[in-house]
């Protein structure tokens, strides 16, 4: 059997190290590869999922977590509500070929926060950034139990799918700018959804309203610590590295997979954590 991360650029995926950790120790006969594949190729990735014999799943960064959307013969609740899959699995029956997107993002999140500690849902949370990763925190906090959420974003007005999003959800979303951060209370959680370098002016704004011990997961991993991140431990918080994310989302999906629940075991999840050089709290070794 074999699956592949696919997207553009790919060649500094860490995917194929974790995935090939864990088929390893879970005796899976599965090889995992790249594909260098950008928005335009998902037709032509889909339709090679669906003839090529012994593909079992695909892993889709971007730009092809919008892009193959249209490919699927079915979505997760997940992937429809975010408008977004990340994880697609193949399965054969009498009938033929189904490809079924799944969105792990989501739970990267959740489980990444959740073995960091320090939450406090019973407080607002906040979200940096507007984009598809920023999404993904909404549904992941929604899923942590926060029920009011911040997002600081650099054009407020452009937040307003974020704010339907987050009513769907169960969610009640405030936006605000990215500059105006020091006026909030001391967020129960902080996802980071900026790409790398984005949130370094707003480093020092943010860290003014930690909490003792309260996680910040940031989704820029590299390098590591960012100043968003090195901030907020300075001033108490709980850092976490953006690997973790990626981490638990991959085990997500190797269960998908394999179907194999073992995925989820204590000693897997320690293995691709090692091979991320991160611990499964999300700090760095």
């Amino acid at each position: 059997m074999r699956a592949a991360v696919a997207g553009q650029p790919i060649s500094h995926s860490r995917s194929p190290l974790l995935h090939s950790t864990a088929y390893a120790l879970l005796g899976a006969p599965i090889d995992y590869g790249r594909i260098e594949a950008g928005a335009e190729a998902a037709p032509a990735l889909a339709a090679r999922l669906r003839s090529e014999a012994g593909w079992t799943g695909l892993s889709a960064t971007m730009p092809l977590k919008q892009a193959l959307l249209a490919e699927m013969d079915e979505l997760s609740e997940t992937a429809r509500l975010l408008g977004a899959t990340n994880t697609v699995v193949v399965s054969r029956d009498a009938d033929g070929v189904r490809l079924t997107g799944h969105n792990t993002d989501v739970e990267g999140v959740v489980l990444a926060l959740r073995a960091a500690g320090g939450l406090r849902a019973e407080q607002p949370a906040l979200v940096l950034g507007g984009g598809g990763t920023a999404a993904s925190a909404l549904a992941a906090l929604a899923q942590l139990g926060f029920r009011h959420v911040t997002v600081a974003v650099r054009t407020p007005e452009r937040a307003a799918p974020l704010v339907e999003l987050g009513a769907a959800l169960g969610l009640s979303v405030d936006v605000t700018s990215l500059t105006s951060v020091t006026r909030l209370s001391a967020p129960g959680a902080v996802v980071s959804a900026l790409p790398p370098g984005a949130a370094d002016a707003s480093a020092e704004a943010v860290a003014s309203i930690a909490g003792a011990g309260v996680p910040l997961l940031d989704v820029a991993y590299d390098p590591w610590p960012s100043p968003l991140a090195a901030a907020w431990g300075r001033a108490g918080g709980t850092p976490v590295h953006g690997l973790a994310m990626l981490v638990y989302q991959a085990i997500a999906q190797i269960e998908l997979f394999t179907g194999d629940p073992r995925a989820r075991q204590a000693s897997v999840v320690a293995a691709l954590c090692d091979a991320a050089d991160i611990t499964p709290a999300g700090a760095p070794l």
